[in-house]
């Protein structure tokens, strides 16, 4: 049923508890894993002075939820590739399922509320009504 299953992590809370979800995922179908994290370069962008710390901070971020999503991956014993994507995130995730193929994309919530939420959206929200292909969404406080 699946083959490829696209994680999308940034080292959350929410995104680590996804990563549970798609690891055991993959196990149950035999599918490998790819996971992305995206570098928020349209937020990194509206910055007037310190982009390149704030950008280099982002990449050390995103590198170590991959690391972390690796070794979950590899103590399951699921086949997994991790790749970096700038971006705006909802884009660069529902680019990244046709890029790898992926039947599946697994990724945490994230509670927005009020007018961040509204004016925004979430993430989640936006990969769901974007992904030509089933989306899990996992909250933090799962187990």
């Amino acid at each position: 049923m699946y083959d490829t299953i696209l994680l999308a992590t940034d080292g959350s809370p929410p995104s680590r508890a996804a990563t549970e979800h798609a690891v055991a995922l993959a196990e149950t179908f035999g599918a490998s894993l790819h996971a992305v994290s995206v570098v928020d370069t349209m937020a990194i962008a509206s910055l007037d002075q310190g982009s390149a710390a704030v950008e280099e901070a982002l990449e050390r971020e995103a590198d170590d939820a991959l690391d972390w999503a690796r070794e979950r991956a590899e103590a399951g014993g699921v086949s997994i590739e991790t790749e970096v994507r700038y971006g705006s995130p909802h884009r660069e995730i529902v680019d990244a399922v046709e890029d790898v193929g992926a039947d599946a994309v697994v990724l945490g919530t994230h509670g927005r509320r009020g007018l961040d939420h509204f004016l925004m959206g979430s993430v989640a929200e936006r990969v769901v009504r974007a992904s030509p292909v089933p989306v899990l969404t996992v909250r933090g406080d799962q187990d």
